[in-house]
């Protein structure tokens, strides 16, 4: 069967949080469903919409903002431009008016208590991130779509055969680790630079460039808008955002007032393992406190793993002085591939794998790009991206009271850490003499995730989600 076709901007994508498959995905759904009854020209013929969530979408769906994000997404509004601190309020006016205005065009009736369903019992075969949208026409008929968020923000209708992007004629096409280190050794290609080359089948190389930077420049306005925010999360557990506090901490007196002039600051620290420690872990929560509070992120390779990568990313840029746009694009072309891999031969949804599709991966691509980075071989990238997963494989998906917080936030942490230490751990060592390839750990992933009780995948009814009354639970 033939794979997908990868882009960096499918690995990466702009979005709003607390989820790419739970939030960012549906809302694309409900623009596609809207585009639909364009398309067959019956939307302006639409008198009521309906909503039904399955699966792990109706047992977490209200702690991810599913049900917000197709509110929105039914509404016309894009994840990637639409104000943020309106979504709250937007989906209160919804609500209370009882009206929904479809497609930013034409109002409609909207009972969300009536027509927002969460069929907690019932899953669909194909995926566990299903909703289906039924229209009522005006001359009696209805038109129903299904739709599957798949992760990291991709979704397929259903019998969809679509390929993620039309296929291209790539110079290096490639789905696994053999292919790629095989296509890297006989071109002499770093994995940044044909990752790149690729890009080009799909539009000139200075848009990928712009496009990349434009994706760097969501990442470091989302890292130093969490290191400058503090308050207690949404949702009902209270939790309280840390990175503020440890970012003043950390920082001491030194002053600085935009984002390159705090990156001096940060420098002036100097090198000392806990404080390394300290500013990776304060980066990663920052990015997923943003991200639990309905803020603009980028998926890298989802949005409940979104930490971790630009923590890595903010630490090679920091203590390695190396803020220049050759090197983040170096950074995020490479990890782009690793993801693409895990994607292609296995799965980057929690709800299919758990989360060690999320924060593993995350882990896996961002030690991969770090030790390109820093002078590493492709078999070293490679090695670095296996030693990651290895130690994330089992990882579960158990997120108390169906929230993106807890213990989501501080696995950013965890998989940040890990992914340094695996760069560090390939870079010292030699990769022939390596046991387990990166195709190998891809195959035990996705074999662990199949095997895995659904209860771990993202339904909050199993590990902690049991443990810990939601009354009483603590960051």
């Amino acid at each position: 069967m033939a794979k997908e076709q990868i882009s960096v901007f499918d690995m990466f994508k702009v979005g709003i949080g607390p989820s790419s498959s739970h939030t960012l995905g549906p809302w694309r759904a409900a623009q596609r469903f809207v585009q639909s009854l364009i398309d067959k020209r019956v939307f302006v013929h639409v008198q009521s919409v309906n909503v039904f969530l399955y699966g792990s979408l109706a047992k977490t769906g209200i702690g991810h903002g599913t049900d917000i994000a197709v509110l929105l997404g039914l509404s016309g509004d894009d994840p990637v431009t639409f104000d943020v601190a309106q979504v709250i309020p937007k989906v209160q006016d919804i609500k209370s008016a009882k009206k929904l205005v479809l497609g930013g065009i034409a109002e409609i009736e909207f009972s969300y208590t009536d027509q927002f369903h969460f069929l907690f019992d019932q899953s669909l075969p194909f995926h566990s991130n299903a909703l289906t949208f039924q229209a009522f026409i005006n001359d009696g008929t209805a038109i129903s779509e299904t739709y599957y968020s798949i992760g990291g923000g991709f979704v397929v209708q259903e019998n969809d055969t679509e390929s993620v992007l039309s296929e291209v004629d790539l110079p290096f096409p490639v789905d696994t680790a053999k292919e790629l280190i095989s296509a890297c050794m006989r071109t002499g290609l770093k994995i940044s630079e044909l990752v790149l080359e690729n890009e080009c089948a799909w539009r000139p190389e200075y848009e990928t460039r712009a496009g990349i930077l434009k994706i760097f420049d969501t990442i470091k306005d989302c890292i130093y808008k969490g290191c400058h925010t503090d308050g207690i999360l949404p949702g009902g557990l209270n939790v309280e955002r840390r990175a503020a506090k440890m970012n003043k901490r950390i920082l001491k007196d030194r002053s600085y007032h935009n984002y390159e002039t705090w990156v001096n600051a940060l420098r002036q620290g100097g090198k000392d393992f806990g404080y390394i420690l300290d500013c990776v872990s304060c980066f990663a929560l920052a990015v997923n406190e943003e991200n639990a509070s309905f803020g603009r992120v980028v998926t890298a390779p989802t949005n409940g793993a979104s930490g971790v990568i630009p923590a890595v990313l903010q630490y090679y840029i920091i203590f390695f002085d190396a803020l220049s746009d050759d090197n983040i694009l170096q950074f995020i072309a490479t990890a782009s591939e690793i993801g693409a891999i895990f994607k292609k031969n296995a799965t980057i949804s929690a709800a299919m794998g758990g989360c060690q599709a999320e924060i593993g991966v995350s882990s896996a691509m961002a030690a991969g790009a770090l030790t390109e980075c820093l002078g590493g071989s492709q078999r070293q990238v490679l090695m670095a991206a296996e030693i990651a997963m290895e130690h994330h494989l089992g990882l579960t998906c158990d997120p108390i009271g169906g929230l993106v917080q807890i213990p989501c936030i501080e696995r950013n942490t965890m998989g940040a850490i890990k992914a340094i230490t695996a760069a560090q751990l390939a870079l010292q060592s030699n990769p022939d003499k390596a046991k387990v390839s990166l195709d190998a750990v891809v195959s035990t992933m996705w074999e662990t995730a199949q095997d895995m009780n659904v209860k771990y995948k993202e339904t909050a009814d199993g590990g902690l989600a049991t443990k810990v009354p939601v009354s009483l639970a603590e960051c």
